[in-house]
């Protein structure tokens, strides 16, 4: 019987679409008991775990546990120059002594920093100190949830409810940034589910994997997105017809921020007094707020007039600008001529210009005319190839099998 790793790898799609169903019948059994996949002492070993705390250093601890002063210096050597490790951190860093039994001298120490890491320092037959690094396979579980936004609600108080993470919200958030306006688009009675990675040690959840699908019941449609690496090892996000799901400009800089005045060709200005348009959209934060790039380009204006007052215009291409507004100050050594990434800090919030209050003012500029950054149909990136799009296509039904168990039993996970 294949494992859902094997079911999740792109390179075994084919037999993978044919043993999805029979695979995901088990997936519950896990439920029904804990493993243990730490390394159990044998019968004729003893074991001793020491959590560094504040004040320990690694002299201070082998030489408690019998280690001469030379023997700790050549331990302190091979794991400056084969581990790069020349201290421990306390609280997080555990030692592990093993012993042929409890009054024998150490023969092995174990160096924890992580769940997913440890470093064994060694003694060989010539009595010089070795060490190895060892990567410890994670116990990732699939796992599937799904909510409804209530009335009130919003949509981190939705999924905080349906048991998401915060984390993983935070990443659906900026997934879904790019589809979707969350001011405007979230109503209640719409549905939404994302697929994720757990990963667990010892039978304990350790942190949060990667997301793997997502879908959002919004206002413009089913928006739907699937995590898939390409035959070229980069790796992205996928509508349900193999498009990139990343757009190049996110419609809202700053997430959750509520949004206080819309794009409009004839709005009444609110310190001017009369009316004229509004080229962009107002997204209300508080002053210091970060304000991220929302898309990769190249600073091209940076400096203060009298309606914007401070302010950063980037080019992202030959067709797409972006302006943010009012800023309280620039991000250090972000200048005209600089290069940013999406979601890299340009500046804060303020209320510089003509203001009435801390907000962003954020204006998407096409062709040299402005478009309304809600409404506007942006330009994906990383698009699958005509190969890929057909290997995505099989993979996507193996994930969507998943989601249509999982949805059905919640409290069952897949194993990978």
């Amino acid at each position: 019987m294949k494992k859902a790793k094997n079911i999740m790898n792109i390179n075994n799609i084919a037999r993978a679409v044919v043993a999805v169903a029979i695979v995901l019948v088990i997936i519950a059994v896990a439920l029904t008991f804990s493993r243990n996949f730490g390394g159990a002492a044998s019968d004729d070993e003893y074991r001793s775990i020491v959590v560094v705390a504040s004040g320990d250093t690694l002299s201070k601890l082998l030489t408690e546990q019998g280690f001469s002063n030379a023997q700790v210096l050549d331990i302190a050597k091979v794991l400056k120059s084969d581990a790069d490790i020349t201290s421990l951190r306390a609280n997080s860093d555990k030692i592990e002594f093993v012993r042929a039994d409890e009054n024998a001298p150490v023969s092995k120490v174990v160096i924890i920093p992580s769940p997913w890491k440890q470093i064994e320092i060694t003694c060989n037959a010539d009595g010089q100190w070795q060490c190895q690094t060892i990567d410890i396979k994670p116990d990732t579980r699939v796992v599937y949830r799904e909510g409804e936004i209530l009335d009130g609600d919003s949509f981190y108080l939705a999924g905080g409810r349906a048991g998401i993470p915060d984390g993983i919200l935070a990443e659906v958030y900026d997934l879904l940034a790019f589809e979707m306006d969350f001011e405007r688009d979230v109503r209640a009675g719409q549905k939404f589910s994302v697929l994720y990675e757990e990963n667990f040690s010892n039978g304990e959840k350790i942190d949060n994997g990667r997301i793997l699908a997502v879908q959002f019941e919004a206002l413009r449609g089913n928006v739907k997105m699937y995590r898939f690496k390409k035959a070229d090892g980069k790796t992205g996000y996928y509508d349900e017809n193999g498009n990139g799901a990343i757009k190049s400009l996110k419609r809202t800089p700053i997430n959750n921020a509520r949004v206080t005045s819309s794009f409009s060709n004839s709005r009444k200005h609110p310190v001017l007094g009369y009316t004229r348009a509004h080229k962009g959209v107002d997204f209300r934060a508080s002053t210091g707020t970060p304000i991220p790039a929302a898309g990769a380009g190249r600073v091209v204006a940076r400096g203060y007039n009298n309606g914007h007052g401070n302010y950063v215009k980037i080019r992202h291409n030959a067709s797409y600008e972006t302006l943010y507004a009012h800023m309280s100050r620039f991000a250090k050594g972000v200048v005209v001529g600089t290069t940013v990434k999406q979601g890299q800090t340009i500046g804060y919030v303020g209320s510089t210009g003509l203001s009435t209050g801390p907000h962003l003012h954020y204006e998407i500029i096409k062709d040299g005319k402005h478009v309304n950054p809600m409404t506007v149909k942006l330009p994906a990136i990383n698009n699958l190839d005509k190969k890929d799009k057909e290997r995505f296509q099989e993979y996507r039904k193996v994930l969507d099998e998943g989601v249509e168990h999982l949805s059905k039993h919640p409290e069952w996970f897949i194993q990978l």
